[in-house]
C-alpha cells in the first residue's frame, strides 16, 4: 500500500479523491492548509504529494520548493483550476512532477499517480520516521525536526534497527545480533547500554524511544 498526502481545502473534492484512491489501495491523508502539510512532512514522508495550487495560506509552489530542498525525489502533482495554468506550468518547471487541471476524472488522476510511482518507486521506504526523527536510508543521515544530527556508525545502526521495527519491541539480544554480531564484532550488553545512552542524548531524550524493562527497546509515535 502506498500512502500519499493530499493538500486540498475543498472538502467535497478532497473526500471524493480520498474515497476513490482508498478503493485502489492507497492510504490518503488530507490537509486543509500548507502549514498543516509542512508540519506533517517533518514527521513522515509519504510516497507522493497531491498539492492544490490555491490554498488559504498561499500558493503550492512555495511548499513544493521547500519539499524539493528537503526531499528532492519525493513526487509532487499540482492540482489547479484552468485559469491558473500559466502559473502552474512555472511551478511545474520549479520542481513538480506533473499537474492536473480541475475538473478532472478520477481515473485520469489515478493513471498519472501510477505513472509517477512507476518511475520513482516508493520514496517513503527511503525515509523512516518517528515523531520528529527522520532517517534517510540512502544518504545515511538522521534529522531531528529538520536539523541534521551527527551519529557514530553504531548509533546510526542502532537507530536504524529500531526504526525498521517501529511499533514492535526489539530484544537486546536481537539488537546485538543485528547491529554488532552481523559484522563480526562481538560485544556485551554494556556496549548496547552505553550506545543507547549516547543516542538518546544526541536526540534530546525523545519520548518515542522507549525502554521495555528486562527485554529491550521500542520506537513508537507519540504525536
Amino acid at each position: 500500500m502506498f500512502d500519499l498526502y493530499y493538500i486540498e481545502d475543498d472538502p467535497d473534492i478532497a473526500s471524493a479523491v480520498k474515497e476513490y484512491l482508498e478503493q485502489k489501495n492507497f492510504k490518503v491523508t488530507i490537509f486543509e492548509t500548507l502549514a498543516q502539510a509542512k508540519q506533517a512532512l517533518k514527521n513522515h514522508v509519504p510516497a507522493l504529494i497531491l498539492l492544490d495550487w490555491n490554498m488559504p495560506d498561499g500558493h503550492g509552489d512555495g511548499l513544493c520548493q521547500w519539499i524539493r530542498s528537503n526531499w528532492k525525489e519525493l513526487p509532487v502533482i499540482f492540482i489547479t483550476v484552468r485559469g491558473d495554468c500559466t502559473d502552474i506550468v512555472s511551478g511545474f518547471r520549479n520542481g513538480a512532477d506533473d499537474y492536473v487541471v480541475k475538473p478532472f476524472e478520477l481515473d485520469v488522476l489515478y493513471s498519472r499517480i501510477l505513472a509517477i510511482l512507476r518511475r520513482a518507486g516508493n520514496i517513503a521506504e527511503q525515509y523512516l520516521s518517528c515523531d520528529g526523527i527522520m532517517l534517510d536510508r540512502n544518504r545515511d543521515i538522521v534529522y531531528l525536526n529538520s536539523e541534521e544530527i551527527p551519529l557514530s556508525a553504531a548509533e546510526y545502526q542502532l537507530l536504524l534497527c529500531l526504526m525498521k521495527n517501529k511499533g514492535r519491541t526489539v530484544t537486546r539480544e536481537k539488537i546485538l545480533e543485528q547491529v554488532w554480531d552481523s559484522n563480526g564484532n562481538f560485544v556485551n550488553n554494556n556496549t548496547l547500554t552505553v550506545t543507547m545512552k549516547r543516542l538518546r542524548d544526541k536526540l534530546y531524550q525523545p519520548e518515542c524511544l522507549k525502554t521495555v524493562r528486562s527485554i529491550g527497546y521500542r520506537m513508537e509515535d507519540t504525536v
